[in-house]
């Protein structure tokens, strides 16, 4: 409102009201300052032709926050169902191989690299699937990790030997899960603005509803029909699933100019990125023990193996519960309070809940309480990243988050095995969970401390209050360059101010 004013002097500031000034700022939109500028120079009428057409290539269209928007939300909830949630029931597929020495030789260690494969793999092949997302399309990609997916499942019920399972339902199976995650991860975000966080928590709780449907399903399998055709089973349902979604799925990546970048490595040169690649990193330290170690915990306990796959389900069932809400009051509260506060939660109920765990009902109640909070970073990850880096850029940005926590995706459940293996029990297991999930929540403290000092630059440069700029970053490319050096500075000041952000 007052950028619009000023381009007026006094003399015809007094001819027109305040009301037709608001009208016209609303009507030109962003860089109206450059529009009436043109008004009184001696070549406006040519400059009225060009300027705003230039305006609209430069600034797309706002999202229609909602919509088909909505049926993209679903689909994505389903893929992510059908391959994160498959995925979390390797732990009832852990605590069998463990429990009947399914592939004799094999060590607890290498049956942990298998999941922790899965996992690392997906995330590796991301660059590529960036690629084929640029250069062939959404669909392509995502056709590409179904055929990987279903390939790799067949494949698994074919296995006699521990390393034919590393490369079916290890490698390959990753492989095809990262095509499908990295080719429908950034859709979401791109259809809403004001519901994003609670679009994005629906999405990400299909991985929850998927572990709690194949954790039970898987166990049941196993025990009736045996290893090999629930393998089979499961491949047919994830091929059949996923088509459809892949079918429905609709992208704005020609709409909002999105960057497709494999390796947008100047993204580093920027503190608060690396902050948000910190959460990502302790967070799966953490996250990764927690779906695959909780049904081999129940079975040291004295549970069994239908108990322990009840335990593994009602874990995922947490996920499913808890990721909407999350969304829904990051929307509320400010998206990066709400990542740090539900991911200091996760690594408290670790220490005070799970390390005195030892009955099946108090290993159902944390089952339940903390698998709401375990995965925080999956459900905020998206939105953050847009927040940090801008909804152009967002696709690059996940992209190397990706790449930044294959290490811990890969070591993470191996180090809490050898733990085990090293002490006894798994008192020592369980204080590391706890512990990492509270480093990651210090890294969104400090990024939140940032994204205060950036607002309020904003704010001052444009001159209006901290509730009126755009949390997203659609400032022009100076001042958001001046906000975000003047967040760098303020971290540590701004940090425990208390503000929606």
């Amino acid at each position: 409102m007052t950028e619009s004013r000023t381009v007026y002097n006094d003399k015809e500031s007094k001819q027109i009201s305040d009301q037709e000034g608001r009208r016209d700022h609303d009507t030109l939109g962003p860089g109206n300052k450059e529009l009436n500028d043109t008004n009184h120079s001696p070549d406006a009428e040519a400059q009225a032709d060009t300027h705003p057409s230039q305006q609209l290539k430069e600034s797309p269209p706002p999202p229609p926050n909602g919509g088909y928007g909505w049926v993209c939300t679903v689909c994505c909830a389903l893929i992510n169902g059908h391959t994160w949630g498959l995925n979390s029931s390797y732990g009832v597929f852990l605590a069998y191989y463990l429990a009947n020495n399914v592939f004799p030789g094999a060590s607890a260690l290498e049956y942990a690299f298998v999941g922790s494969l899965s996992i690392s793999c997906a995330l590796l092949v991301s660059p590529v699937a960036t690629w084929t997302t640029r250069v062939y399309g959404t669909k392509t990609t995502l056709f590409i990790g179904i055929a990987f997916e279903t390939a790799s499942l067949i494949g698994a019920s074919f296995a006699w030997a521990i390393w034919q399972l590393f490369l079916s339902q290890g490698i390959c199976f990753g492989i095809g899960m990262g095509f499908l995650f990295v080719g429908s991860v950034g859709i979401v975000p791109q259809w809403f603005t004001t519901k994003r966080s609670l679009a994005n928590g629906f999405a990400t709780s299909g991985s929850g509803l998927g572990g709690l449907v194949y954790s039970l399903a898987a166990g049941a399998m196993i025990k009736t029909i045996g290893l090999a055709w629930a393998f089979r089973v499961l491949g047919i349902v994830a091929l059949a699933v996923n088509s459809i979604c892949a079918i429905l799925l609709k992208d704005r990546n020609k709409i909002i100019g999105a960057s497709q970048l494999a390796f947008d490595v100047k993204l580093f040169k920027r503190p608060e990125y690396v902050l948000l690649n910190m959460y990502g990193f302790f967070s799966l330290l953490a996250y990764v023990v927690l779906i695959f170690s909780l049904a081999n915990y129940a079975r040291t306990v004295g549970l069994s193996a239908s108990q322990a796959s009840v335990i593994s389900a009602l874990f995922n069932l947490g996920q499913a519960l808890g990721r909407p809400p999350i969304g829904y009051f990051s929307d509320s509260i400010g998206r990066i309070n709400m990542a740090g506060l539900m991911t200091f939660c996760s690594g408290l109920f670790a220490l005070v809940i799970w390390v005195f765990a030892r009955s099946y009902g108090v290993l159902i109640f944390y089952a339940i309480l903390g698998g709401t909070v375990a995965g925080t970073f999956w459900a905020t990850v998206a939105p953050v990243t847009v927040e940090v880096v801008g909804l152009k850029h967002v696709s690059s940005a996940l992209n190397l988050v990706w790449l930044f926590i294959v290490l811990p995706s890969t070591f993470s459940e191996p180090i809490a095995l050898e733990i085990v293996a090293g002490t006894g029990s798994y008192l020592g297991t369980q204080l590391f969970t706890g512990f990492m999930y509270i480093a990651a929540a210090m890294c969104m403290l400090l990024l939140r401390g940032w994204k205060i000092g950036e607002l309020d630059e904003l704010a001052r440069l444009k001159g209006e209050s901290v509730d009126q700029i755009d949390a997203v970053g659609t400032e022009t490319k100076e001042n958001d360059a001046m906000a975000k050096a003047a967040g760098r500075r303020s971290i540590v000041k701004n940090c425990l101010k208390w503000r929606k952000v």
